[in-house]
């Protein structure tokens, strides 16, 4: 046997002896990069970050293993958005997780490549981060916790039936996010179906929450619809004791309120939207478009009261509005 046809018989019974070892060998696991960026500070958004991230774990994505998170919080000040979001998109993260209008904002001025998943949005289409609610079109996808400002007709609606005396409501807002002014004016064409006498309070910052109170007071409100928005929720500890300081009953969008003394509340829970969004950082993780991805709308709405507030406040809950609750803080 020549030289050559040794060596060749060599490499062959090499490889051969080799197979194993190579089939029992696993290519390296791929880890994911989570940008996830919020108004709030952490601590405050600790509750929905933990949804998200505990759904993402059940779907199989290990911190440590196959995924790497990369968060930001503006530690409630808005201003901070746009660097936070520029500093993901630098990163090149695989995908990027949202809160409320303002942060989807300043994201989509940072990217328009990086695919973008909304926890919770308000009217997307009317914000114009997207297209249609069926087709995104574009880079972003995710959840609407109030897929339409109808949503804001009911919330009023709930405040009469809760304080039935109330004929002069403010509409506690801030005039900064997109789609804000949407939401304004749709409760202020259900207040003239309604005859209810209402104007609005525009709050930019929590610097202006206490002059803003102070200011409906003067101005003789009975009630409160606060709007969503994530000023208000990271600022949400404030906000209520603020209505309770000024005797103000209030309706918000979230049980979180009504958890630490607020009146009442109807919406989404946003626990549930934030662990929904996992589902769509999955689904684009594994190759699917967002613009692909239909955009998810609230659905199921909880309406959660406080009685140890409502007696603090001198009201009396009628024993309709109660048994339609979802959920009785007593």
């Amino acid at each position: 046997m020549n030289t050559r046809r040794s060596s060749l018989m060599l490499g062959v019974i090499g490889l051969l002896l080799g197979l194993p070892l190579l089939a029992g060998a696993q290519a390296p696991t791929k880890v994911y990069r989570v940008g996830y960026i919020q108004t709030a500070t952490a601590e405050e958004q600790l509750q929905l970050t933990k949804a998200f991230e505990d759904a993402l774990r059940a779907l199989g994505y290990i911190e440590g293993k196959n995924v790497v998170f990369e968060r930001r919080f503006a530690d409630g000040r808005p201003e901070r958005l746009p660097e936070l979001a520029t500093q993901l998109a630098r990163l090149d993260v695989d995908v990027i997780v949202t809160g409320a209008n303002p942060v989807i904002a300043a994201v989509r001025q940072a990217t328009t490549r990086i695919p973008v998943v909304m926890a919770t949005s308000r009217d997307p289409v009317g914000a114009g981060f997207v297209q249609s609610l069926a087709r995104p079109g574009g880079n972003i996808t995710g959840l609407a916790g109030d897929p339409t400002p109808e949503v804001q007709r009911k919330r009023l609606e709930l405040l009469k039936e809760a304080v039935p005396r109330a004929a002069r409501i403010a509409v506690l807002w801030n005039p900064l996010p997109p789609a804000a002014e949407t939401y304004r004016k749709e409760v202020e064409s259900a207040a003239g179906i309604l005859g209810i006498h209402l104007w609005a309070v525009g709050v930019r910052a929590r610097s202006e929450f206490e002059e803003a109170f102070a200011a409906m007071s003067r101005e003789g409100a009975d009630a409160i619809v606060v709007l969503p928005d994530p000023l208000f929720f990271t600022a949400r500890r404030q906000v209520v004791d603020l209505a309770m300081k000024y005797r103000l009953p209030a309706i918000y969008h979230a049980r979180e309120f009504v958890e630490i003394g607020g009146l009442i509340s109807y919406g989404v829970s946003l626990a549930d939207q934030f662990r929904r969004a996992a589902v769509y950082v999955d689904k684009i993780l594994k190759g699917a478009r967002p613009a692909d991805l239909p955009i998810e709308q609230g659905t199921t709405f909880e309406l959660v009261l406080n009685l140890n507030t409502a007696k603090t406040l001198g009201l009396s809950i009628a024993p309709a509005l109660r048994l339609r609750a979802d959920d009785v803080i007593e």
